[in-house]
């Protein structure tokens, strides 16, 4: 009954959504044209010159699929994969034809905006709101690279796609999209208007709503409110370069803009390793280390650095050389959720530049195998009953609620979350000079009666991590039957497990480190596991699982540490 009522919520929010969209005053630019561009915005994301050379070769590889063309244009191939589609429309790869700063990468790049400006390809004339944001911002950041050149009558129809770019994305905030489109169509639009002449009215309507998407997505910490690492990464990659291309037309960047990157800045890097990549938590895979590098830049060097982001749910403890970054939050509001991952209480550990306990992350491309990276079970963390703690939309196992419902949610929102663990409660102290975090979460109450409880200590002399995870029966809820829990401790694919006699684990890094993991409570075992978030795809790796039956309270402590 709970599920049916939030259909019907979802059901209402539509409702609303669309009896605004048709009574408000329509402000789309039917008529405005495009007559020229006053500036190019600066693109922040690094380039490769030698990648112009694999593009006039005729190989195209995005989100870890290649394509060879030969001779012809690569829209007028099948995708490889959906992820790779959007990459290729999405035309950030321009910057590489840029980077090589040669006739020839010009006259590439005019061929290939001319084949996508001619029609050619089902997605040129179809492509997803991110997609054509992303497009967008990417002719306009590159138009020196493609105008440079080239005839009046070229010139003219760049304008043209530009406007017309512009035009569908202002038309597409009139229809119920996702928040993230809804942020990213306003950030492009800003944009459009403060580079293009014959559009100067969209700048005021595309500021405003600029405004309104990051005053109720960017979250008091500096979170976005997806929690997903990544899209915070690559709209802060678009948001300094818009600021700036606000003061280039000697305008008045507004508040809104200014905040939300002061407080995205720190919130980025609580999240970052020695190994300059990111947390594997909510849809973040692979890091581009130097966009990272880019924006930590723009970090103030002498502000305090965030160790807790209460509102986004992540927390780090550091102590040397040694980072640990902790997921202690409840899953994001259900139409941002479309990438977030049950892995309340998983965490990741490293030692310089070396991870040791890592989460598989989101691979780059594949439907199923990131259905398998959003599970409890891809994270370290402890899973009950293989049931990851929180219920994903996913229409051929949705059997408790009718097909018809789950087409329509599917069609709404996405693969969301429908349902996980509530508000997070956690703590954090220091005792006798170790800093400690304690979390528990119920995303496995309802379902089983077990509460997850899970403290984390951090202390030197030696560095050790010790745990500490227990299960305890709710009160409130009926007894059920025994259930069997995993504690899972996925490891990079460069530590090397070798089991002792004890019945520890000496973890050994390339870097000659050695550390112990022991256990009490429960037995270690060494299972077959996956990293999706390797450089070059997809790699085997090994974890630690720890597997025990809970009936009664149960408590299990483990330890890592430095030898």
């Amino acid at each position: 009954m709970q599920l049916y009522r939030l259909l019907g919520h979802e059901i209402v929010r539509a409702v609303r959504e669309r009896t605004a969209q048709l009574t408000a005053r329509p402000e789309i630019l039917t008529r405005a044209r495009v007559t020229g561009l006053v500036i190019a915005p600066h693109d922040l994301r690094t380039s490769d010159a030698s990648l112009a050379d694999d593009i006039y070769s005729g190989l195209f590889v995005f989100a870890g699929r290649s394509l060879v063309v030969s001779g012809r244009s690569p829209f007028d191939y099948d995708p490889p994969s959906p992820e790779w589609a959007d990459a290729l429309y999405g035309f950030g790869w321009l910057r590489h034809l840029r980077a090589a700063d040669t006739a020839l990468a010009r006259a590439n790049a005019r061929a290939f905006v001319s084949d996508f400006m001619s029609g050619r390809g089902e997605a040129a004339r179809a492509s997803p709101v991110p997609v054509a944001s992303r497009r967008l911002i990417s002719f306009l950041c590159q138009s020196p690279l493609v105008l440079e050149g080239a005839d009046h009558a070229f010139y003219q129809a760049f304008l043209k796609a530009v406007g017309k770019g512009a035009r569908e994305l202002e038309r597409s905030l009139r229809r119920s999209s996702p928040p993230q489109s809804r942020l990213l169509a306003a950030v492009a639009l800003t944009y459009a208007g403060l580079c293009c002449e014959g559009i100067e009215p969209i700048l005021r309507r595309a500021t405003r709503i600029l405004v309104r998407e990051l005053e109720a997505q960017i979250l008091p910490d500096g979170g976005h409110r997806s929690r997903d690492p990544r899209f915070a990464m690559e709209l802060l990659l678009d948001l300094l370069p818009l600021r700036q291309s606000f003061l280039s037309r000697s305008v008045d960047p507004p508040e809104a803009l200014l905040r939300a990157v002061d407080r995205m800045l720190p919130a980025l890097r609580l999240l970052r390793h020695g190994d300059a990549s990111l947390s594997h938590f909510n849809g973040m895979g692979v890091t581009a280390a130097d966009h990272l590098a880019t924006l930590l830049v723009y970090d103030g060097a002498g502000t305090e650095p965030l160790m807790y982001a209460s509102h986004s749910g992540y927390a780090r403890l550091e102590l040397g050389r040694v980072v640990l970054v902790c997921d202690v939050g409840a899953p994001p509001p259900m139409d941002q959720s479309r990438e977030a991952a049950a892995g309340c209480l998983s965490f990741e550990l490293t030692s310089g530049a070396q991870r040791i306990v890592v989460n598989c992350g989101s691979p780059a491309s594949g439907g199923e195998l990131r259905w398998a990276a959003r599970s409890t079970a891809a994270h370290s963390t402890a899973t009950v009953a293989d049931t990851s703690s929180c219920r994903f939309l996913d229409e051929p196992e949705d059997w408790w609620i009718s097909r018809i419902a789950a087409r329509w949610l599917l069609y709404r929102r996405g693969p969301v979350v429908l349902r996980g663990p509530g508000p997070v409660a956690v703590e954090r102290r220091t005792e006798n000079g170790a800093a400690v975090l304690a979390a528990r979460h119920d995303g496995y109450v309802t379902e089983f009666g077990i509460l997850h409880e899970r403290r984390w200590r951090l202390s030197d002399s030696p560095v050790r991590l010790a745990g500490e995870d227990a299960f305890r029966r709710d009160s409130k809820r009926p007894r059920s039957r025994p259930q069997p829990v995993a504690v899972r401790f996925h490891l990079h694919t460069a530590v090397a497990t070798q089991p002792q006699d004890d019945g520890s684990v000496m973890l050994g890094l390339p870097t000659g480190e050695r550390w112990r993991f022991t256990v009490e409570g429960a037995t270690a075992a060494i299972e077959e596991s996956v990293y999706f978030a390797g450089v070059v795809g997809a790699r085997r790796t090994a974890q630690i699982v720890l597997h025990l039956t809970v009936d009664e309270d149960a408590l299990v402590r483990w330890q890592i540490e430095q030898v």
